[in-house]
This record gives C-alpha cells, structure tokens and sequence, in this order.
C-alpha cells in the first residue's frame, strides 16, 4: 500500500505522519522522493487496512492506493507511476542509470587476463564513450575444467584500470564469500544469469550499499526476474539496474540466445527501475552486436553493455 503526499508537504509533517502510520498499523514506511511527488510505501500486513481511515490521518494526504502485484518494492506503482534511477559515483564523476537520463554504455572483456590488457583495454573503451569497463574476476562455466576467472588479483588489476582511466568498474559476484573483496572494488556490482535465483547471495547484495546489476536468468520469466529484484529491495538495496541478455530458446543455431528486446516495454510499465541490454552475450555473433545495439536504443534502453 502506498500514501502519496501532495505537492509542497512539509518535512516535518511526512515524518510525523511515517512515524503515526507505523505506530498505528505496526508496518514499515519506506520514503520515495519523485520528481513530483513524495510517496510513503507502507510494508507489512496491509490487506485489512481501510485506505479511506488512513486518509484521515492528515490533510496532506493526496490518495492511498494498493499496490497489487507480487513484487511490491520493484513495482512502479510503489513510486506512483514514476521511475526512479540509480546515482553511481565514479572517479570521472556521477553516472546516471534511467529513463530520462543519456543512454549509459558499459563495456570491456569477458574475463580479466592481465594488468597490460585490462587497462589498455579500459582506455580504448573510454576513447570509445563508455562510462563503465566490465570485467570478470570471477567466471561462472559450463565445464568445471574451464577457465573460471583469476579471482582476487583480477579485482586489483580492475583497480588499477579504474585508476588509470577514472572508468566505473561492473564486476561479477558468483559467491557471498567474494562479496566483501568484489564489492572493495566494483562500483556496481553484477548478479550473473546463473544466479539470479541464489536467494541468499540476493540477499547478500541487498544488504551493502553498492548498486546491483541483476542480469535475467536464462530461462527465467518476467515475473520470477522482477521477484528477484524484489529480494534485493527487500534487504535495504534500491538500487537495482535490469539486465537482459537474451534466453534460452529452441532455435540456437546462428545465434548464442534469443534477445528478448521486448522487455523493454513491457519491464517499462512494471517496474520503475532502470534497464540495460547486453547484444554481446544476447547474441553471441559479434556481428549481431551492433544492429541489436541500435535495435534496442530505438526500444528505450536505459544502458548498453557490450563484450569488446
């Protein structure tokens, strides 16, 4: 459920009215500032509540509307039909994630190798307009005789990347162990397809404060990746960023995955966090990468990213 305030509410009167909703009812008050409106989402066992008792709580109060789809924190309805976006400082300045900010280009190698690569790489993608320089330190495989990434030392070759060029750095975290050294380094810290549906590393991630890259798995539905989310809002994280980058379908012949391009819409009206796609592992042809690229900023993309 939540109470949106009207314009020009005072300061004073939003925190005695969150502190009397919660007395009251015995529920949370989680505070969303808008463009244009402040809205008290209220979390707990609402179903019972009378919305038009809880309007009488104070004449600031504009409306009181339920919020009635499962995913209740990632919902657009929670903001009142506003997006929100997702603040990442990085060395060259603050990076802005969402729908009425410039397009956000991420890009860089599959897997850290070395020092000398990683940082000439992070120059090139600079030169190239990038905001951010992926890399993986570690790499979740098919095979468990596969390269899996150098692990801790690549996060310091990350880091000296990030020195040299001020680029922000998206990482991936495959472990709760690993979080602590990953998040030491990464300005935005990447959940992995794989993992999507690791509830505890979900949870793990919503409890620091570094933004999230949460990536559709890859046979997951809408649904079950918007519910995902939720478990990172859910442990105190609201800064999530979508990622789709492509399914399993039954047609993989001249293509890696089927990106799916037409989340952009549909997560659009859902929820109000912001959206990225990935061409380069939605389609694993690097020939595919820029059409789909400009395929999916003609849908409304958010944020690129992409394998250099």
């Amino acid at each position: 459920m939540i109470v949106v305030l009207k314009n020009g509410t005072p300061v004073d009167e939003i925190t005695r009215l969150s502190k009397e909703l919660s007395e009251t009812w015995g529920v949370t008050i989680e505070k969303s500032v808008g463009k244009h409106k402040v809205v008290l989402g209220m979390i707990g066992e609402t179903a019972t509540l009378d919305r038009l008792q809880i309007q009488k709580f104070s004449p600031w109060i504009e409306q009181v509307l339920r919020v009635e789809k499962p995913f209740k924190r990632v919902s657009r309805e929670f903001r009142n039909g506003e997006a929100s976006e997702v603040v990442v400082p990085t060395p060259n300045g603050h990076v802005y994630f969402g729908e009425h900010h410039p397009l956000v280009v991420v890009a860089g190698p599959c897997s850290v190798e070395n020092e000398e690569m990683i940082v000439e790489t992070a120059k090139r993608v600079k030169a190239a307009g990038a905001q951010f320089l992926r890399g993986g330190a570690y790499k979740p495989r098919t095979s468990p005789y596969a390269f899996q990434g150098h692990g801790e030392s690549a996060l310091d070759l990350l880091a000296a990347a990030r020195e040299a060029t001020g680029l922000g750095i998206i990482t991936e975290v495959m472990d709760t162990a690993d979080l602590t050294a990953v998040a030491r380094v990464a300005d935005v810290i990447q959940v992995g397809a794989r993992n999507m549906h690791n509830f505890s590393l979900l949870k793990k991630v919503g409890a620091q404060d570094k933004p999230v890259l949460l990536k559709r798995g890859m046979s997951a539905t809408i649904d079950e990746w918007l519910m995902a989310a939720e478990y990172i809002l859910a442990s105190g994280n609201p800064n999530v960023i979508f990622c789709e980058r492509g399914i399993r379908t039954f047609d993989g012949k001249y293509a890696r995955n089927t990106l799916d391009l037409s989340v952009l819409p549909v997560l659009r009206s859902l929820t109000h966090l912001p959206i990225m796609i990935d061409p380069s592992h939605g389609t694993g042809r690097s020939e595919y990468v820029a059409p789909m690229a400009m395929a999916a900023i003609a849908a409304g993309t958010d944020s690129l990213m992409m394998r250099s």
